[in-house]
């Protein structure tokens, strides 16, 4: 793959998300410039403690996509025990390819280049739904969400989810 094939194919990926654009996010170029570097928005998904929230994202692709994935950055705080303290996600298809050393995923839950935009923010999207917690990238987000779910975890989301929405268009 190219760096002009791996440009070629995010071109269309932003082209046709914009024709026909997918419930739960949007997507753009951070830069024209650079097909690179896209900042997506996400919608906290309905019935679930980010429902309301308009959290903002970074994909940051490698020059070798789809060989491998990119890299998510959420810009607006977020709590989440698959988010960590400084917003990377970490969720099974933006791993690379291949087997996992420590044995946790198997290597068909991990990337593959037949993922796409779409596929990657519905399976971040899901995650909000969903947390795993049994691999945490914040681990204290994890330990609240197991422990005091309907207390501590949940005020810390919903102030996250206001902040998110004072902040979501600046």
């Amino acid at each position: 793959m190219t760096e002009l094939q791996s440009a070629l194919l995010l071109r269309r990926q932003l082209a046709e998300l914009n024709k026909n654009p997918v419930e739960g996010f949007s997507a753009g170029l951070i830069d024209d410039n650079d097909l690179y570097r896209w900042e997506v928005l996400i919608i906290g998904p309905p019935d679930t403690l980010y429902e309301g929230g308009v959290f903002k994202a970074h994909l940051t692709f490698p020059r070798d996509y789809p060989l491998r994935p990119p890299k998510m950055k959420f810009i607006t705080e977020i709590w989440h025990p698959n988010v960590d303290k400084s917003g990377d996600v970490c969720i099974s298809i933006l791993h690379e390819p291949g087997e996992d050393k420590y044995g946790y995923e198997k290597p068909e839950e991990r990337w593959l280049p037949i993922h796409t935009v779409e596929t990657i923010m519905i399976s971040v999207i899901s995650m909000l739904a969903d947390p795993n917690g049994d691999s945490p990238a914040n681990v204290d987000a994890a330990k609240e969400w197991r422990e005091d779910r309907n207390g501590e975890f949940k005020r810390k989301v919903a102030r996250c989810v206001r902040k998110s929405q004072e902040t979501a268009f600046e």
